[in-house]
């Protein structure tokens, strides 16, 4: 590791966590309905959305109305795009003339942008046109980030009062979050993009001539709109087949850093939303403290794994000063690569600035880890938050087996229905992630998508199955997911790992909402300190992560020691 790298990785760090505390405020006091800077320029539109829409945002919804909001405004996004999807050749600007999407990949793509994974079984500059991606992945990049950000709202308002029948109006949440949260900064950050290199135009593709004499046609169009909401929403879907990689998306090193402070920013600000929201911004800065160290340390070590280089290149004698470089720009450097591509599964956001296909073994569990971990880390924009809020509950329930008292969560008991609710969130996703990869792996048609044997394949299928189901929507290059098994089988894991999530942490809602709100005592434990903190993290790693090991094993650290042994596949 440089000093330069290292400095690089800290300074991307602590922008994101001086922004993370006003940020975090505003986006409270949007939530709550306050007045903010914004007010008198949106409040019209707002209210002309509720007056066209029929919505009554002052209207209260308990957690199982609330849930039927969600799930009935995704189900009608979800038909939408699919449409789109399959008719595009007749959508405007369509500069290349592309077609209308099969089935099995339309029915793929619109399940992971209405679930805010991305995943992208599809070639963006030939798969899909400039208008189905203005009209359609695009608004759901915005719609999908509002979902996850309204849930934890949620969230929120049950810990905040006691005793309380509703956990506020899903559509003036949603409304809110894309208004006032989303729209701006994307606005803000689109100018900075253009700014800096990124395209943003209408224009047809553009044919060239190359050095060699050849023809060659570039895709362009609206990017920096798009890329702005891409990173802030945590949605990674890239307009090029290279995502963040590509020049186009992601022209500098200064571009990469912005990019990285965009995804991080709303995940780790939503942490003073809490905070704030409760009336107790110590437990906000709590489980930030919690997500930014494993975040952290998940960065040096993917950095310090990769800056080690690659063994077989070591015993070949290769110098290996710059790292190990391959699958990754120059003109980020390995730190900035690393951080990136950590910083994207430790959010939802599955974009990358390099390959994690070619990173080493050590360097690409990182990632592979971080999503196994639940995407708490900071997660997805609201889904971290709310994930996060159930391992609390988890770490105060051990916590009060080693007292031997009811455990307690800002005043409000946690109980066996909250603690089933709890695992049942957490252990469905991990059972159908291994089922999903043992399958596959067992069918032919699941093999012949793999690029690689050995290790390396298990870790390919392994980190597929995972990325889908925790909505996360990065890919090792060496699968192809566009067949029926995996553009069905990942679909359904899209649904399940947004879904099967986001409702039972709604009926945690509805319960703890209910409960009377309890005054500390001498016996509460304390959920601010480093012992909650590091308790935090023990459950996060034992829980999230360590179910995994057996198949992390056989995968990238079986890879790992085969190629210090000089083994090939």
């Amino acid at each position: 590791m440089t000093i330069i790298g290292l400095a690089q990785i800290a300074l991307v760090l602590a922008i994101v966590l001086a922004l993370a505390g006003p940020v975090g405020r505003y986006i409270a006091a949007i939530l709550s309905g306050e007045r903010t800077f914004l007010t008198p320029v949106l409040a019209p539109v707002e209210r002309g959305t509720y007056a066209i829409l029929g919505i009554d945002p002052a209207k209260g919804m308990g957690w199982r109305s609330y849930v039927s909001a969600l799930l009935l405004l995704n189900a009608v996004h979800f038909a939408l795009l699919y449409a789109i999807l399959r008719l595009q050749f007749y959508l405007p600007f369509n500069p290349g003339g592309v077609a209308g999407m099969p089935s099995a990949l339309a029915f793929n793509t619109a399940v992971s942008f209405v679930t805010n994974t991305n995943w992208q079984a599809y070639t963006p500059e030939g798969g899909i046109s400039n208008g189905a991606q203005m009209l359609g992945l695009t608004v759901h990049m915005f719609v999908s980030a509002a979902t996850g950000v309204a849930v934890a709202a949620a969230v929120i308002r049950a810990f905040a009062a006691g005793g309380v029948q509703t956990l506020g109006n899903a559509w003036a949440d949603i409304t809110r979050a894309m208004l006032y949260v989303l729209l701006p900064l994307t606005v803000l950050f689109t100018i900075i993009l253009m700014a800096s290199g990124v395209p943003q135009t209408l224009l047809a593709n553009a044919q060239v001539t190359t050095l060699e004499g050849a023809t060659q046609t570039i895709a362009r169009g609206p990017v920096a709109f798009q890329e702005a909401i891409k990173l802030l929403g945590t949605n990674g879907g890239g307009f090029f087949n290279a995502n963040s990689a590509h020049p186009f998306e992601n022209p500098t090193a200064l571009t990469c850093a912005i990019e990285t402070i965009m995804f991080l920013l709303i995940p780790f600000s939503l942490t003073a939303t809490f905070g704030r929201m409760v009336g107790h911004p110590a437990q906000g800065r709590a489980l930030l403290w919690a997500m930014g160290l494993i975040l952290g340390l998940g960065a040096l070590g993917c950095y310090a794994a990769e800056m080690a280089g690659t063994p077989m290149l070591h015993a070949l004698g290769v110098n290996q000063a710059l790292g190990n470089m391959e699958g990754r720009e120059l003109r980020f450097g390995n730190a900035l690569t690393t951080l990136f591509n950590v910083g994207a599964t430790g959010t939802s956001t599955g974009a990358v600035a390099g390959f994690t296909d070619s990173f080493t073994p050590l360097g690409g569990l990182i990632p592979l880890f971080l999503m196994q971990l639940g995407e708490v880390t900071p997660g997805g924009i609201g889904s971290g938050l709310y994930t996060m809020i159930v391992f609390a509950l988890l770490a105060v329930f051990v916590a009060g087996l080693m007292a031997g008292r009811t455990p307690e969560y800002l005043g409000k008991k946690v109980q066996a229905k909250e603690v089933k609710l709890a695992m049942l969130a957490l252990l469905i996703l991990t059972a159908w992630i291994l089922s999903g990869a043992a399958v596959s792996l067992l069918l032919p048609a699941g093999l012949g998508a793999l690029a690689n044997a050995g290790p390396h394949g298990l870790s390919e299928m392994l980190y597929a199955w995972t990325s889908a189901t925790q909505n996360n929507g990065s890919a090792m290059a060496g699968i192809t997911s566009s067949g029926p098994l995996l553009a069905y089988g990942m679909a359904f894991a899209m649904l399940f790992g947004r879904f099967a999530v986001l409702v039972p942490v709604l009926a945690i809602a509805g319960s703890i909402a209910l409960k009377p709100k309890l005054q500390a005592t001498s016996g509460t434990f304390p959920t601010t300190g480093p012992l909650f903190i590091g308790l935090l993290i023990g459950v996060i790693i034992i829980l999230g992560g360590l179910q995994f090991m057996p198949a992390d094993a056989l995968g990238p650290l079986a890879e790992h020691f085969a190629m210090r042994a000089g083994a090939t596949y």
